[in-house]
């Protein structure tokens, strides 16, 4: 596989960098998207070997992840890899998305917040929990950690997700995703456990929980209700339990100029 990491930045001046280096230890194509930061975020990156994508003003998130895979799929990207710009997604993980994408083709790997997840703030736990309940429904089969923005996207399935990026410019995009490729494209959701990390000293969360996960909501609640609210999905959801990947902890990487 040709691999990208996809990094959406808005306002991360103070971590976007770090970032990058790891993410390089791991994967060579990186294309970050500066979304109308205003912090001088893009100015962290020169020198480093980074595509940047640059929009004039904040779009969200959904648009920026849809830029940056369009810009790696036309480089050539056979899969992408997202990764929030803010330290909360460990690079040294992709190798474990990697492995599991290698043993599920045609799944869409996620790399689920499921160890210490006593470190995620109560109020966003709570939220997270109920865009799962939802998102699993309307997807027909149990999904682990809907929100976590790190994740594994075969080109087959960008491909496919087009329709949902005229739809969905900011954190519903993700959640849709998820929903597109288990119903619609077939690409069922495979998780890949990882550490919660919630750092005292990082910054604030775009990610409102109770005004993004009413918007999720909402898309998911219309999509339900086309299909009759769908009572089969939430029978298969209820039923079987997420799929994990069974995979190890990632070799240390050889070292890169």
């Amino acid at each position: 596989m040709t691999i990208a990491v996809v990094i959406p930045a808005y306002n991360e001046a103070s971590t976007i960098a770090d970032v990058v280096r790891e993410a390089h230890r791991w994967v060579d194509r990186i294309v970050v998207v500066d979304d109308g930061s205003t912090d001088g975020t893009a100015a962290q990156l020169g020198g480093l070997p980074v595509r940047v994508l640059r929009h004039a003003q904040n779009t969200g998130k959904g648009a920026s992840l849809w830029d940056g895979m369009r810009q790696a799929r036309a480089h050539g990207a056979s899969a992408v890899i997202t990764l929030d710009a803010d330290g909360q997604h460990r690079p040294e993980d992709i190798p474990r998305l990697l492995a599991a994408a290698a043993d599920h083709p045609d799944g869409m790997i996620i790399a689920a917040r499921l160890r210490h997840r006593e470190r995620v703030p109560g109020a966003r736990r709570f939220a997270n929990a109920m865009a799962d309940f939802w998102i699993s429904w309307a997807a027909g089969c149990a999904i682990a950690d809907t929100q976590s923005g790190f994740r594994l996207y075969p080109a087959a399935l960008i491909d496919g997700l087009a329709g949902v990026a005229r739809r969905s410019s900011g954190f519903v995009f993700e959640s849709e995703a998820l929903i597109e490729a288990a119903a619609r494209l077939g690409f069922r959701p495979v998780a890949v456990p990882v550490d919660a990390l919630y750092p005292a000293d990082t910054r604030p969360s775009h990610y409102r929980p109770w005004a993004d996960t009413a918007r999720i909501v909402r898309m998911v609640a219309g999509k339900l209700l086309t299909r009759g609210m769908y009572p089969q999905g939430l029978f298969r959801s209820l039923r079987h339990a997420p799929q994990i990947a069974a995979i190890g902890d990632p070799a240390p990487p050889s070292d890169r100029d």
